[in-house]
């Protein structure tokens, strides 16, 4: 009965937490029988985890903005995921290291609607807290109708719909005082004009739980950044903590590159004054020597959680750069330990590096996630079951059913909706999570007309991707590679490198991506483990956030596309 419901109702409730929608219709399919993925890090060699200790980052590849809450024993995550659906994960842990995936926040297409925003618009820093029972998800939708609010009981889902809030500005946070009054912190416009480019501020207005809506006047808690005469740049992200009797305004300032920071400022009274701390940033990169070993660079967004022994600890965002600035796996999260100087909390000292392996948490240990999300790794999708697996991704909203899991194999309508349209093409795929990662599949696919392809993608944007697969040449089949690098490339991309093949009635034609650092390889084959190199030694640097811009990571994923019938 469940499975008609999801098939007759695909518009309102098509959602990858539910079992596949419709077979897609037509010849025109890709059939892929199992996706993996591998990869490790160089200083995988060097930091190596002894007992008691674990690997930063907690979560790798393009987890952002992460937002922290604990109930009773249990530790929640969620992060940013723009205009990818479905969208803000939600993580369980009870040791703040090991991380299960156990939901979506946003995964019925018709919660938001991103049309057709750029990837890096969407759903923008989002923050989670638990009260009476009840999980609050606070978020913005950028472009796509403002901030908003969404409750569940169980932070698996369902989620609710949102309930939009009349707040200007972007990154939400929601705070609980111990008098049961409840706030609403932001970033927002500042009072009065700009000054500077990167001027904002951070307000605050009550809000009731009961009713869902805002309070009485807004007010601005910080104008600019902790030193005004600095003209501090994009503070934002902030979060109200009470400890001791005090109030603790912590926000991240100087922008999500290399200048990221975390402060912090003290207050007596929920709504002020704050203070801000003579030793900030409690948190930074910026500064350090460039030619370090193994950087981590841009760090801030921090979040705080206390355990039930009384201790701190806080996650926070930054990057890991292959070479200058360059990084293809977008901003992971990190944990790191809290430590209270003088009445302050104080994340990293200045000038001290983000270590890659630290003590644990005091904790009871956790067995590791079945997917992991940390350290060297190996992963496959056989697509035996009745759904995708919770961190797969597609581009902004399914409103058709384009796709089927059966018969051991996840089948694709190569549709008329283009990768770099700014559509919804048909494309699932999973994050790049390291520097040094390979995505391999194998696939069942005859293109039939010129136009027709299907194959594997790495992926930054719309403007910035690499596509190997099969496709039609005149009156051949080859296998070729793509390559968009840039708004100025046609939508398809250009053809870097293609070779004739003839297919085996039945058999599937393998596909491989290798990325080391900023360099990729693209191979291909039709025995297992038998590889033809098609191209080595391609610029991966174009699926760096760096030329790319933007705020997500690489993506390696499946696609089909259908020439106009």
């Amino acid at each position: 009965m469940r499975l008609w419901i999801r098939l007759t109702a695909v518009l309102s409730a098509l959602a990858l937490a539910g079992p596949a929608a419709a077979a897609p219709a037509g010849d025109n399919v890709a059939r892929f029988d199992w996706f993996a993925y591998e990869g490790h890090d160089p200083v995988d060699a060097q930091a190596k985890p002894g007992p008691g200790e674990y690997r930063n980052p907690i979560l790798s590849g393009f987890y952002p903005d992460p937002s922290i809450t604990r109930v009773g024993d249990d530790y929640y995550l969620v992060n940013s995921t723009f205009a990818y659906f479905p969208g803000i994960p939600v993580f369980h842990s009870r040791d703040l290291v090991h991380w299960t995936q156990i939901g979506n926040a946003i995964d019925r297409p018709d919660q938001l609607d991103f049309g057709t925003l750029g990837l890096s618009r969407g759903v923008f820093a989002p923050t989670i807290e638990h009260h009476d029972g009840l999980f609050y998800i606070l978020n913005t939708c950028v472009d796509c109708g403002g901030n908003f609010l969404i409750t569940a009981k169980d932070p698996k889902g369902p989620w609710s719909d949102p309930v939009w809030l009349p707040i200007e500005g972007i990154d939400t946070s929601l705070f609980f005082d111990v008098d049961g009054k409840a706030w609403i912190v932001n970033n927002g416009p500042p009072p009065g004009p700009p000054l500077y480019d990167g001027h904002r501020a951070i307000w605050i207005q009550q809000f009731d739980p009961k009713s869902q809506t805002m309070v009485g006047p807004r007010q601005v808690l910080l104008d600019g950044g902790v030193d005004p005469s600095t003209k501090p740049i994009w503070i934002e992200g902030p979060h109200i903590t009470r400890h001791l009797g005090r109030y603790y305004l912590t926000a991240a300032e100087g922008g999500t590159a290399e200048g990221h920071s975390q402060v912090v400022l003290r207050g007596d009274h929920v709504l002020g004054p704050y203070v801000a701390y003579a030793g900030n940033p409690i948190l930074t990169q910026r500064g350090l020597a460039k030619d370090r070993p193994f950087p981590i660079t841009s760090a801030g967004h921090a979040d705080m959680v206390q355990t039930p022994s009384g201790d701190w600890w806080a996650t926070f965002l930054a990057v890991r750069p292959y070479g200058g600035d360059l990084y293809n796996t977008g901003r992971e999260t990190f944990l790191l330990p809290v430590k209270w100087v003088d009445g302050w909390p104080v994340i990293l000292l200045r000038g001290e590096t983000i270590p890659y392996v630290h003590a644990k948490p005091n904790l009871p240990v956790q067995p590791p996630p079945v997917v992991p999300t940390s350290g060297p790794f190996k992963v496959r999708e056989d697509f035996d079951g009745t759904k995708l697996p919770l961190n797969w991704m597609t581009l902004r909203n399914p409103r058709e059913p384009w796709w089927r899991l059966g018969e051991g194999a996840l089948t694709l309508t190569a549709r008329d909706q283009k990768l770099g349209g700014h559509s919804q093409p048909s494309f699932w795929g999973r994050r790049q999570q390291h520097l040094d990662a390979s995505a391999s599949t194998a696939m069942r696919y005859v293109p039939t007309r010129p136009g027709d392809k299907a194959g594997v993608v790495a992926l930054q944007n719309d403007d910035f991707y690499y596509f190997l697969g099969l496709a039609r040449d005149g009156d051949r089949t080859v296998v070729r590679l793509e390559r968009r690098a840039g708004p100025k490339d046609p939508v398809d991309g250009v053809v870097v490198a293609s070779a004739p093949i003839t297919l085996k009635p039945g058999a599937p034609v393998y596909l491989k991506i290798d990325a080391a650092g900023g360099r990729y390889a693209f191979a291909y084959g039709q025995s297992p483990g038998q590889w033809t190199t098609l191209k080595t030694d391609v610029d991966g640097t174009l699926l760096s956030t760096k030329v790319a811009g933007g705020f997500v990571g690489a993506v390696f994923g499946l696609y089909a596309y259908g020439a106009p019938r």
